[in-house]
């Protein structure tokens, strides 16, 4: 026990048992795998990146970075930045998808230089996403193809105006916009995505993008649409798929399982932690 905790009164260390319990977790799989691990259970947004420097401000370059990431999505260009900044502060970056790592959270996956995934680790679509409510995603495609679809029945059916006007009446037109605009972006961000892990050269980065641009943009019909261990693989991501025996594998769960159980958003490492509810705003 260092003499910081040895200082902490008892109520205060019961309040705050959870997280002393996770960041003994986090500490463990440090040690297990000589690496700085850190978790991010959170929709991917411009305001990510304060929250991802506070716990990587003071990363040593030569030490390998896990993250343990778990998102819904989210804005494209904020997952691009996430990269290169986890690329810049480490020696090896590594993602650890417990459960869902979807669309911005996907684009932070292919900038790895390992991705560790399991039988319950899916990835997704690169379909931005907008927050059209708090804690609320909602598909780019989604909201273009519910407001190209009311524009057709308004225009066979004027009467329906009001009760479509009242269906749509948090998606503004800079909204719809937006949308359109994120969507054309899909193919560069992707490829923006592999270009941020240095160990690739040009020639890999294309081959990858070919590969990938099907599955991830070009194919699924649904935000929803799978793309797990073994279609990553097939890709040529850079995947070590662990059995849920593995006592790797173990060590995330036992971590994973704390967040899912918590269930409110969070960005941890062993000397920092936020935790935010879903509804609780940014400053961004």
């Amino acid at each position: 026990m260092s003499e910081t905790d040895a200082k902490r009164s008892p109520l205060y260390s019961a309040q705050h048992a959870a997280r002393y319990d996770r960041r003994a977790l986090i500490e463990e799989y440090e040690r297990a795998y000589d690496c700085r691990l850190i978790v991010i259970f959170d929709n991917i947004f411009p305001y990510t990146i304060s929250l991802l420097e506070e716990l990587i401000y003071d990363a040593n370059p030569k030490v390998d970075l896990h993250l343990l990431l778990a998102t819904p999505g989210g804005d494209g260009e904020t997952a691009v930045r996430i990269i290169r900044s986890a690329q810049a502060r480490c020696q090896e970056f590594t993602v650890i998808v417990p459960d869902l790592a979807k669309s911005a959270g996907t684009i932070i996956v292919l900038g790895a230089h390992h991705i560790i995934m399991s039988a319950t680790s899916d990835l997704g679509p690169i379909d931005p996403q907008f927050q059209l409510k708090p804690g609320s995603l909602s598909s780019a495609r989604d909201i273009i193809a519910a407001v190209d679809d009311a524009a057709q029945r308004i225009q066979a059916a004027p009467a329906t105006y009001p009760l479509f006007a009242s269906l749509l009446s948090d998606v503004t037109a800079i909204i719809v916009q937006q949308a359109r605009s994120s969507t054309a972006r899909t193919g560069e961000l992707l490829e923006a995505a592999l270009a941020a892990n240095p160990s690739r050269d040009a020639v890999q980065v294309a081959a990858l993008k070919e590969k990938l641009s099907g599955p991830l943009i070009e194919s699924p019909k649904s935000h929803a649409a799978v793309f797990g261990a073994k279609e990553a693989i097939a890709a040529g991501l850079p995947v070590k798929e662990l059995l849920s025996s593995d006592p790797q594998w173990q060590l995330i769960w036992k971590l994973w399982t704390r967040y899912f159980a918590l269930n409110q958003r969070v960005y941890e490492s062993r000397s920092a932690s936020q935790v935010l509810s879903w509804s609780q705003p940014t400053t961004k």
